[in-house]
This record gives structure tokens, C-alpha cells and sequence, in this order.
């Protein structure tokens, strides 16, 4: 991929990666929620460690979410034109393990609106380097990017000590989803840019690969074995 981070930052994945919480609890302008389906390590699940830190409120698995929920039951692409759900209702994610997601009743997490959210790359040290397998944060962070909360989303990355590599990772992309107005517009350039990384990595294959015909100096050494 064409991006370059501080990996070794982002690497390590035991507990002492994460910074430690403290008593300050900054406000935001709106709600922040996740239905946890506990399938992830507490202590390493970046959506129990906002609600920590007071972001973030755990959601009873079948209640209804009056905003907007990010989820792969989500049909439409988050987009500016769902500013005012976010702000109106709040914003939600879904917490389990990319593992097992297939295995998850998603009908449980019920909201008013559902969310898609298109290609990005994560930075969390459990899948770093991996397209569209972000955490909890990463998904909230880019969703508040996305819609120009981009203050809000710095706020929330700026908690774990790998959370500013994400947003290098995927400045580009960030900033060309947050100039569309709507999802259409989201995807268009989503595939425009999967597109590009397609037919780079087709003319990798087909460049050929210059290899030395012989060593010439031991070919013109006249068949010299050593021997005085």
C-alpha cells in the first residue's frame, strides 16, 4: 500500500499501547453508543475504553438507537447528508470480532438510520495494514471526519497512542469522502481510487524484471581454479 507510519508504534499489541485513562471527561455535541456483543478482549476493545473515558454509552442488545448506526446491515454509505442524524440522534457503532461476524445477530442493534462506511485502512495494532477491518474508534473517527467534525474525530484517536496513524494512513481518502455530498458521491470515489490501486498493482505484475545475463568478470577470468 502507498502510505508510510511509524509501525513500530503501531505494532505492539499488549495493553501498555493504549495511554491511561484519566478523570477529565471532554464533552461532545452529540451521542456516542455501541451495542457490544462481547466478543472482544475488555481490555483491548477501543470502544470500552471511550466509555471509559465517558465518550461513549453501551447500548442494551435490542434496544433502538434514535441516530445513526455504523453496521454491515448498513445498505447506504455515510455521507455530509447525515450531519444532522448525528447531531439530532447521535452516533453508534457495532462492537464484535471481525472473526466472528458472520456469526452475529446483527437485528439486535437496531437504530434509525444505518450506516456504511467505505474503503479505509486500519491503523489498530490488531489489524493494522488491513482494509476496512477498523475498531470501534477508527469507525467513529472516521465517520466524524467524514461529515467535517474533523476536531471531534482528532479528539477521539488522540486517547490511544496509535490513533494519529490512522488519520495519516488515510488522510487522502478522508478528505476526498468529507468533500461528498452524499453517499453516491462517497462510493464514486471509493471505486475510483480501488480502480487505481487495481491497475498498479496489474503493471507491477507486468513489469518486467531486469536480471544480469552473467557475471562477466568470472566469465572472462579465463577459467582461472585457483591454482598458481
Amino acid at each position: 500500500m502507498e502510505y508510510t507510519v511509524d509501525q513500530q508504534a503501531a505494532s505492539s499489541s499488549n495493553e501498555s499501547d493504549y495511554e491511561s485513562e484519566n478523570n477529565d471527561v471532554e464533552k461532545l455535541p452529540f451521542n456516542l453508543a455501541m451495542f457490544d456483543f462481547k466478543q472482544c478482549d475488555p481490555k483491548r476493545c477501543t470502544g470500552k475504553k471511550l466509555e471509559r473515558y465517558g465518550f461513549v454509552k453501551v447500548l442494551k442488545l435490542g434496544t433502538k438507537f434514535p441516530g445513526l448506526l455504523l453496521s454491515p446491515s448498513g445498505e447506504r454509505t455515510i455521507s455530509l447528508a447525515d450531519l444532522s442524524y448525528i447531531l439530532n440522534g447521535g452516533l453508534a457503532v457495532v462492537d464484535c470480532s471481525w472473526n466472528q461476524v458472520e456469526n452475529v445477530h446483527l437485528n439486535r442493534a437496531k437504530a434509525s438510520h444505518y450506516r456504511l462506511l467505505p474503503y479505509l485502512i486500519a491503523a489498530n495494532p490488531v489489524n493494522f495494514g488491513k482494509p476496512c477491518q477498523l475498531s470501534c474508534v477508527e469507525a467513529l473517527a472516521a465517520s466524524l471526519y467524514m461529515i467535517g467534525l474533523k476536531s471531534n474525530a482528532h479528539l477521539l484517536l488522540s486517547k490511544f497512542k496509535w490513533g494519529p496513524n490512522f488519520l495519516k494512513i488515510n488522510k487522502d481518502l478522508l478528505d476526498a469522502y468529507a468533500a461528498c455530498k452524499n453517499g453516491p458521491e462517497v462510493i464514486a470515489r471509493q471505486n475510483a481510487y480501488l480502480q487505481t490501486l487495481a491497475k498498479e498493482a496489474n503493471e507491477m505484475k507486468q513489469r518486467p524484471i531486469d536480471m544480469p545475463e552473467s557475471d562477466s568478470e568470472t566469465d572472462n577470468d579465463g577459467g582461472d581454479n585457483g591454482e598458481e
